[in-house]
Parts: C-alpha cells; structure tokens; sequence
C-alpha cells in the first residue's frame, strides 16, 4: 500500500474513532488543546500561509466532533494560536503545546487531540515530516507515546 493510501486510511479511522467519543470531549481543555493542536500544524513548517489558514479553517468548522463547540468561539482561539506563531514562532509554539498539555488529565481527551492533530495534518493527503514533528512533540507534552500513533 503506497503512503498515501496509508495517510488517507489512517486519517479516516482516527476520524471514525473521535466521532465514536464525541460526546466524551466537551471540556474546555480539549477545546483549547484542539485548537491549538490546529495552529501548531497549520504552521508546522514555520509559516502561514492564508490558504493553509483556511484550509485547517474549514476543517475545524466541518469536523463533526469539534461541532460540540461554537465555531466562533474555535475560530477565535485558532486565530489567536496562529498570531502567537506569527509573533514570535518558538515562543508561540511552547505557548501552545502548554496548552496541549492541559488535555492530559484525561487520557481520551489526550489521545483525541492527537487524533485531531493528524486529521488535520493529512486532510491534504501530505502528512509532511514538519507536522508529523509537531504531532510527535505533542504526544510527549500529553504523556503519550509517539508508536501508539504510528510517528
């Protein structure tokens, strides 16, 4: 099976799965590790383009389980993560993985935000190596192990 065959499956079963556990991830602590999740690949490779703004913007307001919570309101938070990258990028990004790090009470909440992370990633069909580092360093600051989501 070619790489992206793999991507596009595997983005498709950690969808299926946060669906399955969407009336699970209601906290505000998966709402804000989300987004943030969302900012940090969207500008994984240290930039920010606009297309890729609104890409991972429609994917947001489209993803039935982040449908648990307004979309202004995720709008909002996704637009502030990418100003702090914007800003001053590593300052941003240990910023926005503290904010990862909040969902790690909760194991399932933990492990959905990486889920998101990887829909996210490869809804282009390039999970590309800057977002798979960003999807790995997210996992360490969540307590999870890189292996379990095959990074």
């Amino acid at each position: 099976m070619a790489l992206w065959d793999r991507l596009k499956e595997s983005a498709t079963t950690m969808q299926t799965q946060l669906v399955a556990k969407k009336n699970d991830l209601k906290s505000g602590a998966f709402r804000d590790a989300s987004m943030a999740m969302c900012a940090l690949v969207a500008a994984a490779d240290g930039s920010i383009d606009a297309s890729e703004r609104r890409r991972v913007a429609q994917l947001i307001a489209s993803n039935e389980v982040l449908q648990n919570f307004p979309a202004a309101d995720l709008q909002r938070r996704f637009e502030e993560g990418l100003d702090k990258l914007a800003a001053d990028f590593d300052f941003g990004k240990v910023g926005l993985l503290q904010e990862v790090a909040k969902a790690k009470k909760k194991p399932a909440e933990a492990r959905a935000v990486i889920q998101i992370g990887i829909v996210i990633g490869g809804a282009d069909g390039d999970f590309d190596k800057t977002e798979q580092a960003v999807v790995r360093e997210a996992c360490y600051a969540l307590g999870l192990s890189p292996v379990e989501f095959d990074l």
